[in-house]
């Protein structure tokens, strides 16, 4: 049983393999990626958005300088990026002096160089003095021109006591700032939306691309693959690696790479906001980070190992599942359900306390999280709110920081989950790419393309399935275009090796195996495997239709599909079936006898018309009374072609041009029954043996 592989983490040499199959999809790639940068500069620009908001047009409070100290140097270097000045002063808006010192504010407001009483600056009109009902002249502090346009200023506290009608036509350009900003947030919202589709579904149209492109290759991969190399790995891992394995590539396109490219722009981007808007309470959010890396890095280990665990007992329950529901027979036969239930609870247990392990860890990490994030928000509004009373940042600073702080903790349990679909995709992904670099064919290098009689000569012929054990030993007979060549021989003697090699399924180590006196080898694998065919011992059928097993691919008209099935005796049966040619034939055709799979199997040949066949012990499983029907069949479908008879049933192979015996891989005896019999030897002895009694010739 195979335990699926966890690899420690990342692997840069599997991901630039990987990231080699997005070379068909780059345009996706790009296109998903500029996506992403867009939706993600829009996500961090709404808590700008709301901070600009609150300080210029919620606030909206200024701080008031004399004239005769505007251009003081500690001034100057404050970047204000709009003033507004009027007869006796210069306004500045609060949230661009923040970056004054608090030791300077202070000296500037002990020497009144900065008044701390706020005030609010406006643009006015006629309709406004109306407004303020004859006491515009007493409530202003301060007139001036701005811009060529009439400004006044008003105490803040001024302001608010004034009706809300008034305050409404006062700030009517805060209303209006209100209004654009609004518009603005909703185009970054609809942005963020529309950006976040299209960069998960480009990625999902890439991941879904490379998926299909790579099971595609590890399937073609197999087709060519020798049958000996194929036969050293069971079946359900070359499934799982086509399907599961293929399955975690697709995750990492579409679950991993994009969202950890987003995660960590969001927790970078948010990192860099922060510290543009205020590096002094930057600074302070900052030291709150330390313990959030640390945990991560401590939960992502035992993360790691709840991740190994589960998917450990996963493989082994579906290990158990698939061995005993295929012989789910043997179990009910020898009454072993008890034992088996009480086997597959005890697996069942493990796998449920490994995914409690698993949830455990989240269990314990994702509140931590919480906690410190909570706590992150709790150390910005104390030490936020100790600014705020001296003016070192703004109101919608603040709220901007606690929104931003919110982005950087959000993509921290994600980045943490997606490390453990990494470690399932790099493992899933290694064993993919062990599988494709594992070569191992055929040579298909021949050129070969001409008619063929049939004849058929092996000349001193060696073979081994493993080194040192060999199956064929020297073996050399020639077959005559259009003879009958039965095969015959004790169990293990190279009988169906022979037609293995004929067929090239596996190539011999020695010797040559000629086809109208070219080596097979000479000849193209497709073309020679349709020269070639053989009727196995075991029939391999589709879950498809009658028809379409018979024709595989082939396009033939339903009247000649009738035709061929009349000749081997197989039209009776299928018409006697509910849909006739359509009828679908379950998974290993069970739906259908023995004897009538294997009359599809000689309708096949048929269809396809080689001119060698191989009768591999094609009667092997079948009634008296089928055998008898069938060997109508098998004469039509072996008339004037070359034919190789194995089997061991000899009464089926009576008539045989001629008998070639083997034994440990020899050619020991060959000819005509009547001859071998006469003669006494090994056929003989198979004669006897399978009768029980004196042979009658």
């Amino acid at each position: 049983m195979e335990e699926e592989k966890i690899i420690s983490g990342y692997d840069p040499a599997i991901m630039r393999r990987l990231l080699g199959y997005t070379r068909p999809y780059r345009v996706l790639v790009i296109g998903a990626l500029v996506s992403l940068a867009i939706a993600t500069s829009a996500d961090l620009l709404l808590p700008v958005v709301i901070q600009r908001a609150v300080d210029r047009h919620l606030v909206a409070r200024y701080t008031r300088i004399p004239r005769e100290f505007a251009d003081l140097d500690e001034l100057r270097e404050v970047d204000v990026a709009e003033a507004v000045a009027l007869s006796e002063a210069v306004y500045v808006q609060d949230d661009e002096l923040v970056a004054l010192s608090g030791v300077m504010r202070r000296r500037l407001v002990e020497e009144g160089i900065l008044e701390e009483v706020g005030y609010y600056v406006f643009r006015y009109d006629d309709a406004t003095i109306r407004a303020f009902d004859g006491r515009f002249e007493e409530l202003a502090v301060d007139l001036g021109t701005h811009d060529g346009e009439p400004w006044a200023s008003i105490r803040a506290e001024a302001l608010n006591q004034l009706p809300a009608d008034v305050r409404r036509v006062v700030r009517d350009a805060d209303i209006e700032g209100l209004r654009r900003t609004t518009r603005l947030f909703l185009v970054l919202l609809v942005s963020v939306l529309g950006f976040t589709f299209s960069q998960l579904y480009l990625m999902a149209l890439a991941g879904q691309g490379v998926m299909k492109d790579l099971r595609l290759e590890l399937f073609d991969h197999t087709l060519h693959q020798r049958l000996g190399h194929l036969s050293q790995h069971p079946i359900g891992r070359l499934v799982t690696r086509v399907t599961n394995d293929a399955e975690t590539v697709n995750r990492l396109f579409t679950e991993v790479i994009i969202n950890l490219i987003s995660n960590v722009a969001k927790m970078v981007g948010s990192i860099a906001a922060i510290m543009l808007l205020n590096w002094r309470l930057g600074l302070v959010t900052l030291a709150t980070l330390p313990p959030v890396l640390l945990l991560t890095l401590f939960f992502r280990g035992r993360a790691r190992e709840a991740f190994r665990r589960v998917r450990l007992y996963v493989s082994r329950i579906n290990a158990y599942l698939s061995e005993h529901l295929s012989g789910m027979a043997v179990v009910q036969l020898f009454a072993r359900e008890a034992r088996a239930r009480r086997e597959f609870n005890g697996k069942n247990d493990e796998l449920m306390r490994a995914n409690l392990g698993e949830m455990y860890v989240f269990a314990v990490f994702r509140p931590l999280i919480d906690l410190l994030s909570s706590t992150s928000i709790a150390v910005i509004v104390y030490f936020g709110a100790h600014f705020l009373l001296r003016g070192l940042v703004s109101l919608g600073v603040l709220i901007a920081f606690i929104n931003l702080i919110r982005r950087f903790y959000r993509p921290v349990m994600a980045i943490s989950e997606q490390f453990t679909i990494v470690q399932s995709a790099m493992a899933g992904s290694e064993r993919v790419f062990a599988m494709l670099d594992d070569t191992d064919r055929i040579p298909d290098e021949g050129s070969v393309d001409r008619l063929i009689s049939g004849q058929i000569d092996f000349e001193r012929v060696w073979f081994a399935y493993k080194e040192g054990e060999p199956v064929i030993r020297d073996l050399s007979f020639s077959i005559e275009p259009g003879e009958t060549i039965a095969v015959v021989g004790y169990t293990g003697a190279g009988k169906t090796t022979i037609a293995n090699l004929l067929t090239r399924l596996w190539d011999i180590d020695e010797g040559s195996i000629r086809l109208d006196g070219v080596d097979i080898r000479q000849y193209p694998l497709q073309r020679l495997r349709t020269i070639v065919q053989p009727v196995q011992q075991d029939v391999f059928l589709f879950s498809d239709t009658i028809r379409n097993n018979i024709t595989l691919g082939l396009d033939l008209s339903d009247e000649r599909v009738k035709r061929i099935a009349r000749m081997v005796q197989a039209d009776a049966f299928i018409e006697r079936l509910p849909r006739k040619y359509d009828t679908p034939l379950t998974e290993g055709a069970t739906n259908i006898s023995t004897g009538e799979r294997q009359l599809l199997s000689f309708a096949r040949i048929l269809a396809h018309d080689p001119r060698i066949i191989i009768m591999d012990e094609a009667t092997a499983n079948i009634d008296t009374e089928t055998e008898q029907l069938i060997q109508h069949a098998v004469q039509t479908v072996m008339e004037n072609r070359t034919a190789v008879v194995i089997a061991h049933r000899l009464s089926t192979i009576k008539n045989a041009d001629r008998i070639l015996v083997l034994a440990e891989g020899r050619l020991v005896e060959e000819g005509a029954h009547d001859q071998l019999i006469a003669a006494g030897g090994i056929y003989y002895n198979l004669y006897r043996l399978q009768y029980q009694e004196s042979p009658q010739t």
